[in-house]
């Protein structure tokens, strides 16, 4: 029974009685056997009413413990699938740190390789123009020639020296 079943039947013993009370026989005014018979009949209604009343409210409350007991177990579940979806965003964005750094590092060798590339070609650019300019021997020639100038003519001597040419 419900607490709003228990109230109505309450209310319906008290109207009962309230309304039995004109039949009640005035007799002759003392308190019969029969009025303590009718007397103890309703007290054991009342108290047997009170004893399922009393356990109709621990049934409920007992209901409604569990019922918050099933609550709490899906709150709880719904926090593991935070906790899980928290975990998975935590990987992911160490996953994305992953790719950040090898992605710099991939570009960082590359650009490396780059400058060393052009570094090397230019060098070798040059050794080969200066090779192929001594290959022909005219410069080397003319060095020659103005080094044997400047050991008669101190000005030409002056000038080589100011090149690292003698």
């Amino acid at each position: 029974m419900r607490m709003g079943q228990v109230k109505k039947l309450l209310t319906f013993v008290v109207f009962a009685l309230l309304l039995s009370a004109p039949y009640a026989h005035a007799g002759d005014g003392s308190f019969t056997q029969a009025d303590r018979d009718r007397l103890v009949r309703v007290e054991t209604k009342l108290e047997m009413l009170e004893k399922t009343t009393d356990k109709r409210i621990t049934e409920l409350r007992e209901d409604m413990n569990k019922r918050f007991e099933q609550v709490d177990k899906r709150f709880e579940q719904v926090d593991k699938k935070f906790e899980q979806v928290d975990k998975r965003f935590e990987e992911i964005i160490t996953f994305i740190g992953i790719l950040a750094a090898i992605f710099t590092s991939m570009t960082i060798a590359t650009i490396g390789f780059a400058y060393w590339d052009r570094k090397t070609m230019v060098q070798k650019a040059k050794d080969e123009t200066i090779a192929e300019i001594e290959k022909d021997g005219k410069v080397i020639h003319l060095v020659g020639t103005l080094r044997e100038l400047a050991k008669n003519d101190s000005e030409v001597a002056k000038v080589l020296r100011q090149f690292n040419l003698l």
